[in-house]
C-alpha cells in the first residue's frame, strides 16, 4: 500500500487537491477534520483542553476562538496544546491505515497542512505539495470570513515557506490553472507512483 503526503500552504488549493484524489476513488485521511472531531461534543480532546483551558469549552466542545486566543497569548500555550493533540491525531491515522489495509487500498492520501512541519514525511512514501502564485494565495485567504491581513501573516509564519516545501517535495501540483489541469497533474502523479512502487 502507497502513502501519499498532500501538503502546502494555506491558501494552496490542498482541500480542492484532496477532493479531486477522493472524486478518483482513493481514501483521504484529513488530518483538520480529526481535529474537528476531537473539539465537538464527545471528542477525545475536550477533556484534556477543559482541564488547561476551561473557559475554552462551551457547551461540551471546544470554542476555537477561545482557545485561539490562549494560543496568541503565549506561544507556550501552542506547545501544550499540541503535545496531546499531535498523539491523537497519530491515533486516528493509524486507525485509517489499518482500515485501508484490510480493504486492501493500493494508494491512499494524507492531507496534512503540517507535514513537514511535524516530520510526519519520514512515514510518506512520497509527498505531493500543492503551490500558487503568492498572489493567488494571498487573494484566496483574504476572501475567508473573519481573515485578516495581520492574521494571514501570523498562520503563515507557523509554516514552512512554500518554496522550502517545494525544495522537498516528490510532487508538485500547480492549482492556479484550473480544475482541469490540477486532475491531469493528479493522473500523471497517480501513474508515476504506480510505476515506481510496483
Amino acid at each position: 500500500m502507497i502513502k501519499l503526503g498532500l501538503t502546502g500552504s494555506i491558501g494552496m488549493g490542498k482541500t480542492t487537491t484532496a477532493n479531486i484524489f477522493r472524486d478518483m476513488g482513493y481514501k483521504v485521511f484529513d488530518a483538520d477534520a480529526t481535529v474537528h472531531e476531537l473539539y465537538a461534543r464527545g471528542g477525545k480532546a475536550v477533556p484534556l483542553i477543559k482541564a488547561v483551558f476551561p473557559d475554552a469549552v462551551k457547551h461540551g466542545k471546544i470554542n476555537r476562538q477561545k482557545l485561539a486566543g490562549h494560543m496568541r497569548a503565549d506561544p507556550l500555550n501552542l506547545e501544550v496544546l499540541e503535545s496531546f493533540i499531535h498523539p491523537m491525531v497519530a491515533d486516528a491515522r493509524n486507525v485509517f491505515i489499518n482500515e485501508a489495509q484490510d480493504n486492501h487500498e493500493s494508494i491512499i492520501i494524507f492531507d496534512v497542512p503540517l507535514l513537514f512541519e511535524t516530520k510526519g514525511h519520514i512515514h510518506m512514501d512520497a509527498v505531493i505539495v500543492v503551490t500558487a502564485p503568492q498572489e493567488v494565495q494571498q487573494q484566496r485567504v483574504m476572501a475567508r470570513p473573519g481573515m485578516s491581513l495581520p492574521l494571514f501573516k501570523k498562520l503563515l509564519a507557523r509554516q514552512m515557506a512554500d518554496k522550502d516545501k517545494r525544495a522537498h517535495a516528490d510532487y508538485i501540483v500547480f492549482t492556479d490553472k484550473g480544475l482541469d489541469f490540477a486532475r491531469k497533474q493528479i493522473q500523471a502523479i497517480i501513474n508515476d507512483v504506480k510505476l515506481k512502487f510496483a
